[in-house]
């Protein structure tokens, strides 16, 4: 996308702002941000992702319960060759194959960023149809421990027939 100031040069800044109720979004090559005065804070210090899941990874080797093994111990990607070793020094998996062969692991670092390892957010158009199953799935067993833990067993016998027809 080109600057929206000069229309020569790639925009890499890109400022989002409410004024009065309504978006405003500046999209803006370095130059044209700096003109405006527009300085990121964080322009001088990089990030160190890697360092910060590396970091994260290791954390949970030492928080893992003893006499408990993780699925991917050992396990290397079919298609890069890649260990979980490998991704916890790098920070970064080797290819597309990686979250498949270490999906637990990822999971259990997921959870531990953000909170959740449920995605929530957006999902590409056309897609709704085939997921609305897995959302009402989702609600199903959701609704299932609730009727556990309320004690209406008679509400969770039939809540159980139906997610276990729907998985059929």
């Amino acid at each position: 996308m080109l600057c929206q100031d000069c229309n020569k040069l790639e925009s890499t800044v890109h400022l989002t702002q409410i004024v009065n109720n309504k978006k405003v979004v500046l999209n803006l090559c370095k130059n044209c941000a700096e003109e405006r005065g527009f300085h990121s804070p964080f322009e001088n210090l990089p990030f160190p992702l890697a360092e910060f899941v590396s970091g994260m990874v290791g954390s949970s080797k030492k928080t893992a319960v003893k006499g408990e093994k993780k699925k991917s111990k050992g396990v290397a990607c079919s298609s890069c060759g890649m260990t979980f070793d490998d991704f916890a020094k790098a920070g970064r998996l080797g290819c597309a194959n990686c979250y498949a062969t270490f999906r637990v692991d990822l999971t259990d670092l997921l959870r531990k960023i953000h909170g959740s390892c449920d995605h929530r957010g957006k999902v590409p158009a056309g897609t709704s149809d085939a997921l609305k199953p897995l959302r009402e799935e989702r609600q199903l067993r959701e609704d299932l421990k609730r009727a556990i833990e309320q004690e209406d067993f008679e509400k969770a016998a039939n809540l159980r027939d139906k997610i276990r027809e729907m998985s059929e």
